[in-house]
């Protein structure tokens, strides 16, 4: 039996998606579980040649990944990943992907979580093998949404929703991330994307609650397994 995984998306850049894979990782370990993230495709690094999103992740795995397993592409500008990738001369690929993602399976047991984390939305593209869309679909896992909660959300959420059943995939749930904290008509808007989203809503998460990630998590509830 594999171990339990889902792919995480977004309706769009800069929505949450590493904050909530984060706080879902939290989660999983507060209920007992073993539970990793990995981000095979970040870009942006700091002078450190460090890239936080993946520093987040290793800081809230519950287990110790080989580099290359917790990010397997590594681009230095904060660009869109195919242009970055194509710059540095790199093709991002998906078998080696799958091969981090067996191998991180195999390390946390089928009692645990594994999360992949995509980059940008759900349609970005990332090189000869497609877009992040496709990863999904060659990883065959289940996606949770991340919805950035702020004016235009509704579209892009619904949006994101139509073209991951387009593709045939599994939306396993979605999650509200309140990044607009002055966002007019919250509520509203919440509840029609309960209503709309043809997924369950595994929680909302309030704006920069103290305590980070590990407090968030009391927020969520994990996808079903």
């Amino acid at each position: 039996m594999n171990t339990p995984a889902c792919f995480v998306t977004g309706t769009d850049t800069e929505v949450g998606k590493t904050y909530a894979t984060c706080a879902l990782l939290h989660r999983a370990r507060q209920q007992g579980l073993p539970a990793v993230g990995l981000k095979p495709v970040a870009a942006g690094t700091g002078p450190d040649g460090r890239n936080e999103d993946v520093e987040a992740i290793r800081a809230a795995n519950s287990l110790p990944l080989p580099e290359r397993t917790l990010n397997r592409y590594l681009l230095a500008p904060p660009i869109a990943p195919h242009i970055a990738a194509r710059e540095a001369g790199v093709e991002i690929r998906f078998a080696p992907i799958a091969a981090d993602l067996a191998e991180a399976r195999a390390q946390v047991g089928p009692g645990g979580l594994v999360l992949v984390e995509g980059a940008g939305g759900f349609r970005i593209p990332l090189g000869p093998d497609g877009d992040s869309a496709d990863l999904a679909a060659a990883l065959g896992l289940p996606l949770i949404l991340v919805v950035g909660m702020r004016l235009g959300c509704i579209n892009h959420a619904l949006l994101t929703a139509e073209a991951i059943a387009a593709r045939g995939l599994p939306l396993a749930g979605w999650i509200a991330n309140r990044i607009d904290p002055a966002m007019s008509r919250f509520e509203d808007n919440l509840a029609t994307l309960i209503e709309w989203i043809p997924a369950p809503c595994l929680g909302v998460i309030p704006h920069a609650p103290p305590g980070g990630p590990a407090a968030a998590a009391a927020n969520l509830q994990l996808p079903a397994r």
